[in-house]
């Protein structure tokens, strides 16, 4: 998908229309005329009527498996690091019977410092990418950001597709900078972050999920939380139906990652439920289906254990 994109002279004209309509033909496969106030009334029945099904130890001890315990601070320090990960290491052996974390996810200058100091098995390291949270950097910046995270130690890298690009109609554009961080990625695991704050309507979130997951992500995420809104449960259904649109089309699973004003319990059964009723069961496993957020870590632990507890 990339190199092809680099002849020069008097092809390029001819090129960029066949590019321009490859994307299009990508996304005429799919239902991108969505009304958002029906969005609005299925997400509404599907909470009124679903949720408190899922309200249960087992799915609260599931959602705990399912967090990417997160640090993106300005005041994060290799000290501070070192104890985040830390008490991942002490929340194995605090409380054995629990699923640990997913994923301890943080800025690329800390991955040797979490990789060198993680010791439970099966907890991934992710480090947001590409000049997070904005995606405004030369495509050169971004891949040795990704490059080097990966050489560090980062298992997994969350990227933010460029936005900019995206709501200015240069679909191209958008799906080579995806396409090229995949590259760099090594093989490892890439998420592609959409900022569904900043498109607005369900239409376009579908459109950009769609090219997201043609571009090369291997999951879809809903927001970097460093925007308002972020993470809203129409941005989650629209997604989820979207992965489940590709799955169909194409028989490739791309996992979920809601992130970014994830407050409290219901919110993430509200996320649960939501990827239950499009997705299904397939995807209700800790690979496919991830919550990005700190605050939840010490909320679930509450409730599961039935008193107040702030571990992380």
């Amino acid at each position: 998908m990339t190199n092809e994109h680099h002849h020069h002279g008097e092809h390029e004209h001819h090129h960029h229309a066949a590019a321009v309509n490859r994307y299009e033909a990508v996304l005429n496969k799919y239902d991108t005329n969505l009304v958002d106030d029906d969005i609005r009334a299925a997400v509404r029945k599907l909470i009124e009527e679903k949720v408190h099904h899922n309200d249960t130890l087992e799915v609260k001890k599931f959602l705990m498996g399912s967090i990417e315990l997160t640090t993106l601070k300005t005041t994060d320090s290799e000290e501070s690091v070192l104890a985040f990960t830390e008490r991942v290491n002490q929340f194995d052996a605090t409380y054995p019977d629990l699923p640990h974390v997913a994923t301890i996810c943080v800025y690329p200058c800390f991955a040797k410092t979490v990789s060198e100091t993680l010791e439970v098995d099966g907890v991934e390291i992710a480090c947001v990418s590409g000049s997070f949270p904005s995606s405004q950097a030369l495509i050169e910046v971004k891949v040795a950001e990704t490059s080097l995270a990966i050489k560090d130690g980062a298992t997994e890298i969350d990227i933010v597709m460029p936005v900019g690009k995206f709501l200015s109609g240069d679909y191209e554009g958008v799906c080579d900078d995806i396409n090229e961080q995949k590259q760099a990625c090594g093989g490892h695991d890439m998420k592609v972050i959409l900022e569904t704050g900043c498109l607005k309507t369900a239409s376009n979130i579908k459109k950009a999920s769609i090219l997201a997951m043609y571009a090369g992500a291997d999951y879809i995420k809903t927001s970097t939380g460093k925007l308002e809104p972020a993470a809203t449960p129409e941005a989650a259904y629209v997604m989820c139906q979207a992965i489940k649109e590709y799955y169909d089309q194409t028989g490739i699973q791309i996992g979920f990652k809601p992130a970014g004003g994830l407050n409290s319990v219901t919110d993430a059964l509200i996320y649960y439920t939501i990827v239950q009723e499009v997705l299904g069961e397939k995807w209700l496993t800790n690979k496919w289906f991830r919550l990005g957020t700190s605050r939840l870590a010490n909320l679930l632990l509450s409730e599961v254990l039935g008193e107040e507890t702030k571990f992380f």
